[in-house]
C-alpha cells in the first residue's frame, strides 16, 4: 500500500538515534558494554605485580655464587650499622656515668664548703670559751657552781665539733708548713732547728682533711745565744690550751 510507511533497517536506525545514550555521572556518554577490542584493536592486559616480584625474579636469575656474595654484602652492611649504634650507646653510657659522678662530687664539695663556712663563724666562740676557762679561778661555792655549769656548756660545744669531724692541729715541734700554719713571729731557739714551730699562738682546725682555720704559730730561726722567755711562756700557754680541748 502506498499510504503506509516502509519499516526496515533504516527506520529502526533512526529510532535508535532519537533516544540518546545513557550518561555516567561525569557527564560523558557511557560506551556500550561489549567484548569488542579497544581503540588499539587489542584487549587491555592486567597490570603486573610491583617491584617485589621483579626483585624476586632477578634474584632467582642469579647463580648461587652471586646470591652468596650479595647476602655477604648485606650482612657486612648490617654489622657495620650495629657496630656504629653499639659504639654510640657505649659512649652515651660513659658520658652519663661521668656526669653522675661529677654531680656527686660537686654536691659533696658544696656541702663541705657550707659546713666549713658555718663552723668558721663559730670558732671564735670556742676560742673565748678557752680563754675564759684558763682565766677563771672560782673560790666560793656559788662561783664554783657557775663554773661547773660553764664547763658543761664548753664540753658540749667541743663534743659537737668532734662529731662533725673537726680536729685541732698539733703544730708544736712540727716543720713549718704554709698550707697549715701562718707564721706570726720568728725568733732564735736553742732547742729547735730552723723553720720548726716552737709555739702555737692560735689553734688551727681541720675538717675532713681540709683546713678549717690556719694555726697562728711562732717559728724558730735556729740556734741563738740563748732561748727567750717569751718562747717558753708561749709554749706553756699553747700546751694548756691543747689539754683543755682534749678534756
Amino acid at each position: 500500500m502506498s499510504g503506509e510507511s516502509a519499516v526496515g533497517p533504516e527506520s529502526s536506525a533512526g529510532a535508535d538515534l532519537q533516544h540518546p545514550l545513557p550518561q555516567d555521572p561525569s557527564g560523558t556518554a557511557a560506551a556500550p558494554e561489549s567484548g569488542l577490542p579497544g581503540p588499539s584493536g587489542t584487549e587491555a592486559a592486567p597490570e603486573s605485580p610491583g617491584g617485589a616480584g621483579d626483585e624476586a625474579q632477578a634474584e632467582g636469575d642469579l647463580d648461587p655464587g652471586q646470591r652468596a656474595a650479595r647476602l655477604e654484602a648485606e650482612l657486612a652492611a648490617l654489622k657495620a650499622d650495629y657496630d656504629n649504634l653499639n659504639g654510640q650507646y657505649v659512649r652515651l653510657a660513659a658520658d652519663f656515668d661521668n656526669f653522675r659522678k661529677r654531680q656527686s662530687r660537686d654536691q659533696d664539695d658544696l656541702r663541705l664548703q657550707i659546713t666549713c663556712g658555718t663552723l668558721s663563724e663559730i670558732l671564735p666562740v670556742l676560742d673565748n670559751f678557752e680563754r675564759a676557762r684558763q682565766q677563771l679561778t672560782p673560790q666560793h661555792e656559788e662561783a664554783q657552781t657557775l663554773h661547773r655549769s660553764y664547763q658543761g656548756l664548753y664540753k658540749q660545744l667541743v663534743e659537737v665539733f668532734k662529731q662533725l669531724g673537726v680536729s685541732p692541729m698539733r703544730v708544736e715541734g712540727e716543720p713549718f708548713d704554709p698550707s697549715l700554719h701562718e707564721a706570726v713571729l720568728r725568733e732564735e731557739s736553742q732547742e729547735h732547728p730552723e723553720d720548726v714551730v716552737i709555739a702555737e699562738l692560735q689553734r688551727g682546725y681541720q675538717l675532713s682533711g681540709r683546713v678549717l682555720r690556719h694555726a697562728l704559730v711562732k717559728v724558730s730561726m735556729g740556734p741563738g745565744p740563748e732561748s727567750t722567755p717569751a718562747a717558753t711562756d708561749g709554749q706553756a700557754g699553747s700546751e694548756a690550751q691543747a689539754a683543755s680541748f682534749d678534756a
